[in-house]
Parts: structure tokens; sequence; C-alpha cells
């Protein structure tokens, strides 16, 4: 069993493409090659996937179960802003936040870094913030982490690559 972090795919969202500057042609060749590497790392079910939000954006109910099935492993759903809990079925469940014990890290885990509960006094794992000068990938000064797929290659990452990068303990504007 593999814990990876992930967030912001916007499956379905064609203006992303050119918002973000993501390099496809079409939202068809990014949802893609994104359920493509999400699947290429993530291996089966025993594989738990922390997403931080955004899957799909005006998507179906019928399109985002599809695209949920296809992505290999478990996810402990975290809602996005552009996510609508009450369009995903079949037990689902979502989170506001998440709190996340690996190793000796403590993580609280959400979309939005602005809504971590105000009691919370440790590292957040966010994704949001498709930018990576205000929000990098790595901030130890802020304690935070953008996990947007823009600022780590596209694919889900593997907790123990984060925590080597965490260890660094200097700043990372992205994988890429």
């Amino acid at each position: 069993m593999a814990w990876y972090l992930i967030s912001d795919l916007h499956l379905g969202h064609d203006n992303i493409i050119k918002h973000c500057d993501r390099p496809f042609e079409d939202v068809d060749e990014m949802n893609e090659t994104l359920i493509d590497n999400w699947n290429s790392v993530v291996e089966d079910d025993q594989d738990i996937v922390v997403f931080l939000g955004d899957l799909g954006r005006f998507a179906d109910e019928a399109e985002l179960r599809s695209w949920l099935d296809e992505l290999n492993g478990r996810v402990i759903f975290i809602e996005g802003n552009h996510d609508s809990p009450d369009r995903y079925v079949d037990n689902l469940n979502t989170h506001q936040y998440y709190i996340m014990s690996y190793d000796s890290w403590s993580f609280c885990c959400v979309h939005d870094p602005a809504d971590v509960p105000q009691s919370w006094d440790g590292w957040v794992l966010h994704g949001h913030h498709h930018d990576d000068e205000r929000y990098p990938f790595i901030d130890p000064d802020r304690q935070r982490a953008n996990l947007s797929v823009e600022v780590i290659e596209y694919e889900p990452l593997h907790i123990d690559e984060f925590l080597g990068y965490l260890e660094r303990d200097k700043q990372i504007r992205r994988l890429i």
C-alpha cells in the first residue's frame, strides 16, 4: 500500500488549459493524460490517494462517476470549490478538511489554505492555487505545500518523495 497526493485535475474544464497554461491541445487530451498519469502511478485499490479537490467542472453526475471509476486507488476526497458533493454518488465520502499523519508528520489536508481550521498549527497540504509564485510547491516559512497538478508534474506524488522535498526545509516553486 502506498500513499499519494494530488489536487486540481479540473477534468472536463477546457478553460483551465488556457487559464493555467496547461500543456494540452484540448480538454479530451487533458482528461486522458491526467487519468493515464494517475493510473500509471497509482497501481491498485490498495493505494490511497489524498485528493485535495476540484475533480471536474461543469460535469454531470454520470461523467463524474465515470471519472472516479476510471481512477485507481482509494480516494480520500477533499471538496474543492468546483466540486459539488451532492453530485457524487455511491457512498463517496468527502471532507472539508482531513487531518493526516504519516511517519512522524501531521498534515491538515484542505483544498484552499484559507479554509484551514484556526486551531491548526502545522503543515498544510492544499491545492486551489495554481500559481507557483505566490503558492510554491514547498513553502517552509508558511508551512504549506501546494499540490496542484501544475506544480507536481501532472501526476500523483508519492508521499515518501514528498517528504524528501519537505525535509530539505527550503522553498521549492515546482517540480517541473
